[in-house]
């Protein structure tokens, strides 16, 4: 499984529920496709946020590919009643502890994106998020912290699923993650 970062987005995570692609984040999916090309024809799989199907467009266009969305692999969701211009600090605070101090709706959360991941029955490009991928990173190392890896955008982790369970093959490249 190819777990792929979605580009920058055009907006902060304080100020849209869904912001597409910026400039950055389009040049970036490109050499995504360009990448990731020559692995396929394979599936292609998406969170149904637009920042992941705009991330996931060019590799699919290249293979002639049909996206699935995947709701299971989405962005982790903020708690109920937490303003839209406090869900960055809520964010940030999450990311520096564990799914089971957050408690058992984001242990589940984790648990969503673990099985989307294992039932993949053949190989997969997956567009998804920072947390979620950490979530999948962390079940094959056996790890409950929300952040495993410090994921750059468009960045792609490998994981094989071997009897059911999570393998590492390959971790995303990283870089300082700005959280807006």
């Amino acid at each position: 499984m190819y777990l792929v970062r979605h580009g920058r987005a055009s907006a902060g995570w304080d100020t849209d529920m869904d912001p597409g692609l910026d400039e950055l984040g389009r040049e970036q999916s490109m050499g995504t496709a360009r990448r990731l090309s020559p692995l396929g024809p394979l599936a292609v799989v998406s969170s149904p946020l637009l920042r992941c199907r705009q991330t996931a467009f060019p590799l699919a266009t290249a293979w002639r590919a049909d996206v699935a969305i995947e709701p299971a692999v989405a962005e982790i969701p903020s708690p109920p009643g937490v303003a839209m211009a406090d869900r960055v600090e809520w964010l940030r605070a999450a990311m520096g502890g564990t799914w089971e101090a957050l408690g058992a709706e984001y242990v589940a959360f984790r648990d969503q994106v673990v099985a989307a991941i294992t039932r993949l029955a053949t190989d997969t490009v997956v567009f998804s998020h920072f947390v979620a991928i950490n979530a999948v990173i962390g079940a094959a190392l056996g790890d409950d912290r929300l952040v495993i890896r410090s994921l750059d955008n468009c960045s792609v982790t490998v994981v094989d699923v071997v009897d059911g369970a999570l393998q590492l093959v390959e971790g995303g490249h990283e870089a300082d993650t700005l959280i807006r």
